[in-house]
Formats: C-alpha cells, sequence, structure tokens
C-alpha cells in the first residue's frame, strides 16, 4: 500500500480523498492555489504546497507544479479527483513516465473512452447497448448525411466527438436543416475542442439520465455497484441524485451491470468508472463513460455499504477487489443534493465569505463539505460547495430526512441553491420518481431544446 498520496484537487473532493487516506493510514499532501490557501484539506494535510495563482490554468490544471510538488514531497501516487485533469490522459501518462501511480485508468483507456465514437465502438463490441447513430465519425459526403439521418429517424443530435458538459451538441428536427447544422457543429468543435470530428445519434425525446457504478482492477476482476437516477440536471449539470433508480426492475439493473462490468474485463479497465445511460421506455442506451470517480459517488456507498474512493487507491495499489458481486447487496435508498453557491432562481454564482455555517445532522445525514463559517468561497472555481447525502431503508424516509436536513443547514453571508432543493422535495412528479432529463429546466421555465 502507498505510504504518500498527492492530491491533485480542491474542495470537497479533496476533502474526501483525505479522508479515505487517513482511515486507510496513508499521509496526504494537498495542493492548493493561492486562492485555497485557508481551505480545510490543506490545514488537515500531512503536508501542503501552493502550486500557483487563482486562475485554475495556472494552478490546478497546471500540470508542472503537480509534478513538482509531488517530487519534493516524495509522494508515492497522484488521486485526481474529478473535474481538472481527472480525465486528461496527458496528465496520466506524464504521473506515470515521472516515477508515480496515478489513481485512475491506464492513459490509454482514458483516451479511448475520452472520445465519444470510439467509446461507443468499444462499447458495441462488448455487448453494451448504445444509441442508434452514425458508425464512427461523420465523413464528407452530404447525401451520406442525409441517407443517415433518415435511416435513423428525426429528431437526431449531431455531437462533437471530443466534447463534453453539454457543449458541442445540435438537435436537428428537419432535412432542411441538417447539413447546416453538422457544419456549423464540426466548426464549433474545432474551435472549442480543438477536434472537427462530429457524429450523429437518434435524439431522445424524454429519457432519464441513470447510470452504473464499476470498479475494475488489473486481475481480470469488474463489478458493478447498481445504478444512479440523476435525471434531474439542469444544463447538462446534475442537480439532485439517488440510488437506486425509483421503479427500475432490479433484473434490468443486474443485466445491464454484469454488461458493464464485462465491458470492464473486455478493455482492460482499472480503477472506479461510471457508465452513462439515456433510459427510455425500458430500453438503456450508453451515451458516455466517466473514467474518475463521480460527484454523486456518495449515494452508491450508502446502498451498498463499499467505500469508493478507498477501493480505487487499493486497486491503484495492485490489489484485488475487495469483493465479488454475489457479496454486494442493495440496501434502503439515498439521495444527494449539491449545494451550490449560488442564487437558487438565476443561477448567477455567489461568491464570498459565509458569514455563519450550520452542518445538519441526525440519523442518516451525511454532509461533504470542505466550508466552515469565515470560509471565503473563491469565484475562480466550480460553485458547489458541498453535497447534502441523505440515507433511509426507504425512498420515502431518505426524502423525509432530507427534508429536515435542508431546513436544519444554515449557510449565511453568500446565496445558495437550498431554496430549489427544498422546492423539488415537495414536487408531486419528484415524490412519485422517475422524472426526464427535461423536468427541472421545464419547471424553472427555460426553453428545452
Amino acid at each position: 500500500m502507498f505510504e504518500k498520496i498527492l492530491i491533485a484537487n480542491r474542495g470537497e473532493i479533496a476533502l474526501r480523498i483525505q479522508r479515505a487516506c487517513r482511515e486507510m493510514g496513508i499521509k496526504t499532501v494537498a495542493v492548493y492555489s493561492e486562492a485555497d490557501a485557508e481551505a480545510k484539506y490543506v490545514r488537515l494535510a500531512d503536508e501542503s504546497v501552493c502550486i500557483g495563482p487563482p486562475p485554475s490554468t495556472r494552478s490546478y490544471l497546471h500540470v508542472p507544479s503537480i509534478i513538482a510538488a509531488a517530487e519534493v514531497t516524495d509522494a508515492e501516487a497522484i488521486h485526481p479527483g474529478y473535474g481538472f485533469l481527472s480525465e486528461n490522459a496527458d496528465f496520466a501518462e506524464r504521473v506515470e513516465s515521472s516515477g508515480f501511480v496515478f489513481i485512475g485508468p491506464r492513459p490509454d483507456t482514458i483516451r479511448l473512452m475520452g472520445d465519444k465514437v470510439s467509446a461507443k465502438d468499444a462499447m458495441k463490441a462488448s455487448g453494451v447497448p448504445v444509441v442508434p447513430g452514425s458508425e464512427g465519425a461523420l465523413g464528407e459526403d452530404t447525401d451520406e448525411w442525409m441517407r443517415l439521418a433518415k435511416d435513423i429517424g428525426y429528431p437526431i443530435i449531431i455531437k462533437a466527438a471530443g466534447g463534453g458538459g453539454g457543449r458541442g451538441m445540435r438537435v436537428v428536427h428537419t432535412e432542411a436543416n441538417l447539413i447546416q447544422a453538422v457544419q456549423m457543429t464540426q466548426s464549433e468543435a474545432a474551435a472549442a475542442f480543438g477536434n472537427p470530428m462530429v457524429y450523429m445519434e437518434k435524439f431522445l425525446g424524454n429519457p432519464r439520465h441513470i447510470e452504473i457504478q464499476v470498479l475494475s482492477d488489473e486481475h481480470g476482476n469488474a463489478i458493478h455497484l447498481g445504478e444512479r437516477d440523476c435525471s434531474m440536471q439542469r444544463r447538462h449539470q446534475k442537480v439532485l441524485e439517488e440510488a437506486p433508480a425509483p421503479g427500475l426492475d432490479p433484473k434490468l439493473r443486474n443485466k445491464i451491470g454484469e454488461r458493464c462490468a464485462e465491458a470492464c474485463r473486455k478493455i482492460g479497465y482499472r480503477g472506479a468508472g461510471t457508465f452513462e445511460f439515456l433510459f427510455e421506455d425500458g430500453e438503456f442506451y450508453f451515451i458516455e463513460m466517466n473514467t474518475r470517480v463521480q460527484v454523486e459517488h456518495p449515494v452508491t456507498e450508502l446502498i451498498t455499504g463499499v467505500d469508493i474512493v478507498q477501493e480505487s487507491i487499493r486497486i491503484a495499489a495492485g490489489l484485488p477487489l475487495a469483493n465479488k458481486q454475489k457479496d454486494i447487496r442493495f440496501k434502503g435508498h439515498a439521495l444527494e443534493c449539491r449545494i451550490n453557491a449560488e442564487d437558487p432562481r438565476t443561477f448567477v454564482p455567489s461568491p464570498g465569505r459565509i458569514s455563519l455555517y450550520h452542518a445538519p445532522g441526525g440519523p442518516g445525514v451525511r454532509v461533504d463539505s470542505h466550508v466552515y463559517q469565515n470560509y471565503y468561497v473563491p469565484p475562480h472555481y466550480d460553485s458547489m460547495i458541498g453535497k447534502l447525502i441523505t440515507y433511509g431503508a426507504t425512498r420515502e424516509q431518505a426524502i423525509a430526512r432530507m427534508r429536515i436536513a435542508l431546513s436544519e443547514m444554515i449557510v449565511e453571508g453568500i446565496k445558495t441553491n437550498i431554496p430549489l432543493h427544498q422546492d423539488l422535495l415537495v414536487d408531486q412528479a419528484v415524490l412519485e420518481g422517475g422524472v426526464s432529463i427535461h423536468y427541472l429546466e421545464n419547471k424553472l421555465g427555460f426553453n428545452k431544446h
């Protein structure tokens, strides 16, 4: 097992990884920008290294500074968390070529799954169901585009092969708009991602977003930890997540979960990962794989009893999985509300100093947050200041506990989206479960595609 791990991230995930390491008896190195000098995890780390000024391009995304910090502290491994460099294959390669262990998949796996076209091809070959669409990237033949779109059936969606985070997508409803839409997406993709390749897919009108958590080691073992429903989202950003997905047949869960585990074995996947699907009319359609720990991993931890962060560290150290599939039992229900420093109606970020902070408690309540009273929320990074997670024997109990926890949580001095979550947890459609990915935007009156 490693003796010392450098955590190449910030915020709540840096604290979460640090806690996992401390429990395992592993020393931690925190890296931080000048804006995060007062952060809780920086003070709690065994060692900390300032890696640059506040802009992330000059700190958390600056690879030479992170590698240098690992060298001067004699760290053995680097955990990238999520966001920043977590899915950057060049970074993973640089970490390993510099003599450190990258806690995550191999660089070639990150590349394979990071390109949506090659990821889709790999999934098809592994028997994972995918959205009907073009076989790889679109060529230059516009007549071929027309034929393909007709075969798939309108509406279709054009997506950038190197895209992500809701960027580089365009929905086309009629043949008349097709050619212009493809060309516009190609030029946008070239500008935003340095890769003009785009592909075409069936556009699903009202799907849910359901994802499968997997763990896979270097010894050919792979398991799934069930599914999460992440359909409550705005502009492709998740707001509230839960596990298991309401109303999903356990047989269907096991079938799709086993296919994902089998895909991990086939591609030689290493570490924690998540297969993301659109789910409509009882069918799963693969959209992408996240080759890292997810923001919403705690809901899966609560219903399975598996510590996903510790398992990923064990896998990186070359150990086999602690559990076989038959050992995994799904028990109870968990919800996660992402608490963001933003206006609950306009969603404008609200950085600033937290003048009063009180974390909720009680049975089945978990708070993953790096903030505290008098903490200054910097304007340079993502607005998430924490995650409120509740667990119950039933979905109803988990919801009741979340309502209580939200009512107890106090964050003053800045605006937060707590009122939005409180509103969602009395919404009849949300209480019934199984809403689509468009539900929140429709509820808020945003125009959907």
